[in-house]
């Protein structure tokens, strides 16, 4: 049993990290150098 709650720890530290990253990765801007290519995919877009 005691593996058990080894396991449900480690799980419950991996769910934890895992959410902390991904708030972090949302809080980041977006690169200067995508928005320049967003920024162009779109005036290829609007002369079709």
């Amino acid at each position: 049993m005691a593996g058990d709650n080894q396991k449900s720890s480690l799980r419950k530290d991996i769910d934890e990290n895992l959410k902390r990253v991904y708030e972090d990765a949302l809080k980041e801007d977006v690169p200067d150098r995508f928005k320049l290519l967003l920024e162009q995919l779109k005036a290829k877009e609007s002369k079709k």
